[in-house]
């Protein structure tokens, strides 16, 4: 296994660099579709870092499951590869899409690493703010991440079928309908781990 000190490393760099694709999406002087075409890059280099994670799963560095983990990862990576850089002109590009992508995957992700690193230096008693935080704010921000990811998929169609072949389009139209299992799955995993969380956090009950 890692040392604890690496994963904390980890977790706490790709907590910035969240928190600077949150910036840029909430300062950026620029609007859609120069925004796009500006930041695009960058944020293809921080969400394609997230494969440490999957590895950090697959050998046990952390007790997350692979299966999940890789289905997150992977449904990402192919927005910001399979559409941001292999159909640079697609109109979901140039679409608010990009902008709520953006604000969702960044809020997510500095609460979500920020308390992974927290919780390796605290020994498993990271501020209980934070923590209420990471197994609250999905409700909000697992939705409108998807519902991005599902608007650049869908207005990317006939893009992809153009740019590559009509075995993209269908390629699309099969993860499309992934989303819709695989949304239920994961958001009911994280209901459940918000649930025994959240009753640990809860006052404790006197004898």
């Amino acid at each position: 296994m890692t040392s604890p000190s690496w994963l904390v490393a980890y977790n706490a760099l790709s907590s910035i660099a969240w928190f600077s694709v949150l910036v840029l999406a909430t300062s950026y002087p620029e609007a859609q579709p120069q925004f796009f075409q500006d930041t695009q890059a960058y944020v293809r280099l921080v969400q394609t870092f997230a494969i440490v994670e999957v590895y950090n799963s697959i050998v046990g560095n952390v007790r997350s499951p692979v299966f999940t983990t890789a289905v997150q990862v992977a449904s990402r990576l192919l927005v910001v590869w399979g559409v941001f850089y292999v159909l640079p002109n697609s109109p979901a590009n140039a679409h608010w899409a990009y902008i709520t992508l953006c604000l969702s995957w960044s809020i997510t992700e500095i609460i979500r690493y920020g308390y992974y690193a927290l919780n390796i230096v605290t020994e498993g008693n990271p501020p209980k703010f934070l923590t209420w935080l990471r197994y609250n704010t999905f409700l909000v921000l697992y939705p409108t991440g998807v519902g991005s990811e599902v608007t650049i998929l869908f207005k990317s169609l006939n893009e992809a079928e153009s740019v590559v072949g009509a075995w993209y389009k269908y390629l699309f139209i099969v993860i499309l309908a992934t989303y819709i299992p695989g949304f239920y799955m994961l958001f009911s995993y994280m209901l459940k781990q918000r649930g025994k969380t959240m009753k640990k956090l809860g006052p404790k009950k006197e004898n």
